[in-house]
């Protein structure tokens, strides 16, 4: 527990996250979480919240198991806004724990600009939130060093590197993290679901940093990125992970309203009843 608290004071929010979101939990669970700590299997530790960055451990995990369930052996696994590669290094790390209990190998794809924010173009951008050149990486060659075999990351406009992804997709894109800020650039990074449907799992995990702020709105950035492109889609729509603080030990936590759900709904097997019932319902229950 104290190992988690240190690492986690590294993270955006870890004064809220400890004393508005885990304090303010019933005492029992605070307790138990400690014993979890130190003599949990990785999987009570996601579900206690206890891995940094919890939506990413959350995320990879719920990706991994339906994969399996499906008989799937390995998944891609995305993050949009790399910024200086903290995000990114912690997808490697959680994935290699998890790889390690489930048996699915991931292919991690950071996209970024390697230059921070562009202009906004307008009120639709957040202006009041975010600035040209924020979020830059500052030293790509030591980010690129330390990255493992599995992971590298596109560098370009998100736009445009996505169209030549998609022609060399490795695994079915499981999950999904958008960190982009701008509502341009969420519209842009949704294109990644314009491929085929054999190139997803049929219900891709995905994490919305941009939807927690006061004046984040469904007229503006991340949220009206989301609306648009369900507009667009008869056939890939992008939801809320339903009740999921209803499911989890931990229900104040920011991250549970991040989570969400990209149903790709010409995937073959919701064309087969009996798939379906073996792995849909099997593990989104």
């Amino acid at each position: 527990m104290i190992r988690y608290l240190l690492r986690s004071l590294r993270e955006p929010d870890t004064l809220r996250h400890i004393f508005v979101e885990r304090l303010t939990e019933p005492v029992h669970l605070n307790l138990l979480s400690v014993f979890v700590a130190l003599f949990g299997s990785l999987r009570t530790k996601v579900d206690f919240d206890l891995i940094e960055r919890r939506y990413h451990a959350f995320g990879l995990l719920r990706a991994a198991d339906y994969a399996r369930e499906i008989g799937i052996d390995g998944l891609t696994v995305i993050e949009f806004g790399v910024a200086n590669g903290a995000g990114l290094l912690n997808l490697c790390k959680v994935g290699k724990r998890i790889t390690e209990i489930t048996g699915v190998n991931f292919d991690i794809v950071g996209f970024d600009t390697g230059l921070g924010l562009p202009i906004a173009r307008d009120f639709r951008d957040h202006p009041e939130y975010y600035s040209q050149g924020d979020y830059p990486l500052q030293d790509k060659d030591l980010l690129l060093r330390k990255l493992p075999k599995n992971a590298r990351i596109e560098f370009g406009n998100v736009g445009d590197t996505i169209r030549g992804f998609l022609t060399d997709v490795r695994a079915p894109i499981g999950f999904i993290s958008v960190d982009l800020d701008y509502y341009s650039s969420t519209v842009d990074a949704l294109t990644i679901f314009d491929g085929p449907s054999d190139l997803y799992l049929p219900v891709v995990v995905m994490y919305f940093d941009d939807v927690k702020r006061e004046l984040h709105n469904r007229y503006c950035g991340a949220l009206l990125a989301i609306e648009e492109f369900n507009s667009r889609n008869n056939l890939r729509k992008i939801t809320r992970l339903n009740f999921l603080n209803k499911r989890r030990i931990f229900r104040n936590a920011t991250w549970i309203e991040q989570m969400y759900l990209c149903h790709i709904f010409d995937h073959a097997i919701r064309k087969n009843p009996l798939k379906a019932n073996r792995g849909l319902q099997a593990v989104w229950k």
